[in-house]
């Protein structure tokens, strides 16, 4: 979200930046190129054809789940995410003076905690005025505080609105989502703050456990999840807004401690997954790590982590990664204009970069991961995006600036057209004054008080043309074919249960890490000393309804001995390993699944990766899913049937793979 402050904090609602050094830890993200598709014909600056409510319901049915980079419908066509933000449920606050006085809120806007709007205009004219944008899914932002605020909204919130009167801001939300749904557009929840303070500098906000537990963020999670769990187009839980450094500490990617993202994130999607096996689980990379200083590092990892440590849900096909990009901020730059005191570090902004390289920069910081057949493919969803359209041209110091936007602005929309990406703006509504004066010149819509919209369409917006281009460019649409999966298993601090049928039984290796598959995957490879293991559903065998089993000695190994001198735990015949457990580093059992039909108990046999990579192109097939260590790998279409160590004196880490075809 954009910043209402300048580095000085002084409200000016054209721009975003962080409030002093130290909250330099927040902002936005980034977006970047990957694998386009194939464009049949030119994008058109025209405004978009508005569909209305029943043709938009009538193009697509719920829910959505994933193909490879694509996003899909029940039907498996290509439903690409074209959105925007309708911001207000997250709050507008922003931290000083008196809470009820508009000027302490965002850009002059007092939400009252609700979606702004509503007390401007009914809403069965706002869906209709998104409809006229081209847009099809929105992005409903919220604070953990409205799930349990009893508060009453004041009449004057929703006085376009008097059906809404006497409701609480969570009873709100509940008839913004009904009325889009009912409009056909699919709604993605945003968790965008803890509390109702505006996003995103030193605010309380900063991660998912600041001002609030873990335990209560994932709770707060599943109890949307089943609130929403009947409403087939609530498609989405993007779990969290912008991660960034607090104070004192930096969120991290994979280090097992209360401030890993990947880990938490990992566990609230899987707990969602339990509760609504429909939704789509949005993951957002890191907004900012760092103090912002030349003396110390800093920078926006955003999906950078994802290459080498991506998250399996217990749902395959389920998984979307994010990312924000804003063209004051930067792949090392807060995006604050306010000298080094508060988090100015003159590292290069997204719009100084040439065109090249701004393409380099969206594809290494997000798009990257559209990639086809890697551990880390998903879709990328761009959910932050956008500029002041009406511009600071009567700002002479502004001038140079709003220049340089706009240039980005028309780049960034196209490596979004060029790359069929899927995106929402930022915002989409905001207010006016009575002289026709946008509050907030980000929002495509703003109403003033009696309801007179001025849109994006409307004279005056130099947004217009290329948000028309983003809107109208041509997509791949239709059926998209299933597409294989393969994902990373990472045991490196606690057990990671990715199977449902598992996670419903009791504890299959007490006292050792342990991982499983999902419950449509089978274990295809597994690192040397890392702990880390690949999983696929490529060529998969249907499983039986029998018992799995838990191996820990060399009672079932037949046919001959496949590692001579090394201690074997292999599957019973005619089941294939789904999963395993370590002690430390050390291999402690495996995890094996019936087949429905019989396995070959030939063929292949013994992969070695003790010297090295096994094949020597593991880690670049399906991507590095053990960096630094080396790795065996299983072809896809063979099943793992054994792993063999070499005992105490090599540490009992795995040395080798009994890999058989699966036909």
């Amino acid at each position: 979200m954009r910043s209402a402050r300048t580095a000085y904090g002084r409200a000016r609602p054209t721009t975003r930046s962080l409030p002093a050094l130290l909250a330099a830890a927040a902002l936005l993200v980034g977006a970047a190129p990957g694998a386009a598709a194939t464009p049949t014909s030119a994008a058109t600056t025209a405004d978009p054809v508005a569909m209305t409510g029943a043709q938009l319901a009538a193009s697509w049915t719920g829910p959505l789940s994933t193909r490879g980079r694509y996003i899909v419908d029940a039907g498996g066509n290509r439903f690409k995410l074209k959105a925007g933000n309708w911001a207000g449920a997250q709050g507008t606050y922003e931290g000083s003076g008196d809470v009820n006085d508009v000027v302490n809120h965002q850009a002059k806007q007092m939400s009252n905690n609700i979606p702004l709007g509503l007390d401007r205009t009914p809403l069965s004219q706002i869906t209709a005025d998104f409809h006229a944008l081209g847009i099809n899914s929105i992005r409903l932002p919220f604070a953990n505080a409205m799930i349990h605020d009893s508060t009453v909204v004041p009449d004057s919130a929703v006085t376009a609105n008097p059906q809404l009167k006497g409701k609480t801001p969570l009873q709100v939300y509940d008839a913004v989502v009904a009325a889009l749904t009912a409009d056909g557009f699919a709604v993605i929840l945003n968790n965008h703050t803890t509390t109702y303070r505006f996003c995103c500098g030193l605010d309380g906000n900063e991660r998912w456990n600041s001002g609030q537990s873990t335990e209560q963020w994932v709770d707060d999670w599943v109890f949307l999840a089943n609130r929403y769990k009947a409403n087939k187009r609530v498609v989405g839980a993007d779990l969290r807004n912008e991660v960034r450094r607090d104070t004192w500490d930096d969120p991290n990617w994979g280090w097992g401690d209360s401030h890993d993202e990947y880990a938490a994130f990992e566990e609230a999607g899987n707990k969602i997954l339990q509760a609504d096996p429909d939704m789509l689980i949005i993951m957002e990379g890191i907004n900012w790590q760092g103090i912002p200083s030349g003396l110390f590092s800093h920078g926006r990892p955003m999906l950078t982590p994802v290459r080498t440590l991506s998250n399996t849900l217990i749902g395959s096909g389920k998984l979307v990664y994010s990312a924000h990009f804003y063209g004051f901020t930067g792949p090392n730059h807060t995006g604050s204009d306010g000298g080094w005191q508060n988090g100015e570090t003159n590292d290069p902004r997204y719009r100084d970069l040439t065109p090249q390289q701004l393409v380099q920069a969206v594809n290494d910081e997000a798009l990257f991961v559209t990639q086809e057949g890697q551990h880390f493919t998903a879709p990328v969803w761009i959910s932050e995006f956008g500029d002041g359209g009406r511009g600071n041209g009567d700002n002479p110091d502004k001038r140079e600036a709003d220049a340089k936007e706009r240039v980005w602005f028309k780049n960034f929309t196209d490596i979004l057209v060029q790359n069929d990406t899927d995106f929402a703006q930022w915002p989409l509504i905001g207010w006016m004054d009575a002289t026709g004066k946008p509050n907030d010149n980000w929002a495509l819509i703003n109403y003033d008080a009696t309801g007179r919209k001025l849109s994006v369409n409307d004279p005056g917006d130099w947004r217009a043309g290329d948000w028309n281009k983003l809107v109208n460019a041509p997509a791949r649409t239709g059926p998209v074919p299933q597409a294989d999966h393969w994902n990373m298993i990472n045991l490196d601090h606690g057990d990671q249960n990715l199977s449902a049928r598992m996670l419903a039984q009791g504890d299959w290796r007490p006292g050792n890490h342990k991982g499983n598959c999902p419950d449509s995957q089978r274990l295809l490879g597994v690192s040397r000393s890392k702990s880390r293991g690949l999983c696929t559903d490529a060529s998969q065998p249907a499983k039986s309804s029998g018992p799995w089993v838990t191996v820990t000695d060399e009672r079932f190994v037949t046919h001959g001995d496949w590692a001579s001198g090394y201690l074997k735990l292999q599957c019973p015949d005619n089941h294939f390993a789904v999963g395993y457990s370590v002690d430390g580093n050390s291999l402690s059992g495996l995890l094996c699944a019936p087949a429905a039909t019989t396995l070959p108990t030939a063929g292949r046999g013994t992969v070695w990766f003790d010297w090295g990579d096994n094949p020597s192109n593991a880690g670049s097939i399906h991507g590095d899913w053990a960096s630094g260590d080396y790795k065996g790998q299983c072809a896809d279409n063979e099943y793992v049937a054994g792993i063999a160590h070499g005992g105490w004196q090599d540490h009992y880490v795995p040395d080798a793979l009994l890999c058989r075809p699966l036909s």
